[in-house]
């Protein structure tokens, strides 16, 4: 995107940027070639993972001070995750700029819902620089109940993948009042973007997410976050492998270490047998348009079913109980997809108010 569309807001005006490894224009930091333009940038927030991206799934993150710039930096992941009167006393706009990948429980877009609520409680501006969602291409899984499953991994009432941009749904968000209160939001569309593309990430957009294959497995396949189960975190792969100590039927292997943004993985150190997802095709798991579902029901089918679920978790993943009620009553992938179909009808009309960008079919 040119920087053309945004900057004249920028100058005169304190800014804070909302940003993270992801945040590059061509190959320099947007911090960096905001500041080289004479832009003032006062303070830099970060989310889940921090400014570089590396920091485990789940661990705090400390303010600090960016080493490049100088510029005090605020985690949004650690002792607050939305800006406080003090954080913002002296920002006159803020700039949001982080790459989704399109998956409700990825947490930069709660992340965003709490900076434009407390942007627009001081009357604070807010502009999203938008960007591809290389999930963007359709729709799936269970509508989340805001009534009861409300969570930082879950925040509005949308499927777990809800083919959207991060700025139309900030658009979204604002325009069906999911945030409380209002927001002076602008939103600068990408070029070259539709909703029928696929889309390479050329940074990774977490620690965990490494490539295509994995950021396209990552709906369906982190429902295992809420088992017993390994989903290959600690490993060159997470997202491509699933496995446990005691399913020990099929021949594949792999041992969870600890490593760069997964220090103490699940099962560390254990040989865990199961399935090796990374030979699968990348333009057949783009053009199925579906979250896989089936590994999971497989494992489930499989195991023993009295231990596998962390339910509390899984149950905030699903952003509702029924997901996994209904695979403890035995039904199929058919009859489960079926349950989901009436609630994704009716958000694909409402999420169509909000498109930048051509829809899919």
């Amino acid at each position: 995107m040119s920087t053309e569309a945004y900057l004249p807001q920028l100058h005169g005006k304190r800014v804070g940027l909302v940003i993270n490894q992801s945040s590059y224009l061509g190959h320099v930091r947007l911090v960096d070639t905001l500041v080289s333009m004479g832009v003032d940038v006062v303070s830099i927030f970060t989310p889940e993972h921090g400014l570089k991206g590396i920091i485990d799934r789940g661990a705090f993150v400390d303010d600090q001070i960016d080493e490049q710039s100088g510029i005090k930096v605020i985690s949004l992941y650690g002792k607050h995750k939305k800006p406080t009167q003090e954080d913002l006393m002296d920002i006159d706009i803020f700039v949001f700029d982080m790459q989704d990948v399109g998956v409700r429980f990825f947490t930069y877009i709660s992340t965003l819902q709490y900076v434009m609520e407390a942007a627009g409680e001081k009357g604070i501006p807010v502009i999203v620089l938008d960007r591809p969602n290389p999930n963007g291409h359709y729709i799936d899984g269970p509508v989340l109940d805001t009534t009861n499953f409300k969570s930082f991994v879950g925040l509005m009432p949308i499927p777990v993948v809800y083919g959207l941009t991060i700025g139309e749904l900030a658009k979204m968000m604002l325009g069906e009042r999911w945030m409380k209160g209002e927001c002076d939001l602008t939103v600068i569309p990408c070029q070259n973007y539709d909703h029928t593309m696929s889309y390479d990430l050329p940074i990774k957009p977490s620690p965990n997410l490494p490539d295509l294959r994995s950021v396209l497995l990552y709906p369906g396949i982190c429902f295992f976050e809420g088992t017993i189960l390994s989903l290959g975190r600690g490993t060159a792969t997470p997202f491509q492998l699933v496995g446990h100590p005691d399913f020990t039927e099929h021949d594949f292997s792999f041992i969870p270490r600890s490593v760069t943004g997964a220090s103490k993985p699940v099962l560390q150190d254990m040989i865990c047998y199961g399935v090796d997802l990374r030979q699968l095709d990348i333009d057949s798991l783009f053009n199925v348009r579906q979250m896989d579902i089936s590994t999971l029901l497989y494992f489930y089918n499989h195991f023993d079913q009295t231990i596998f679920f962390d339910k509390d978790w899984f149950d905030k993943l699903a952003g509702n109980k029924s997901f996994r009620e209904s695979m403890e009553t035995g039904w199929s992938e058919a009859q489960i997809r079926e349950s989901w179909k009436s609630e994704l009808m009716r958000f694909n009309q409402l999420r169509k108010k909000y498109l930048l960008y051509k829809d899919f079919e």
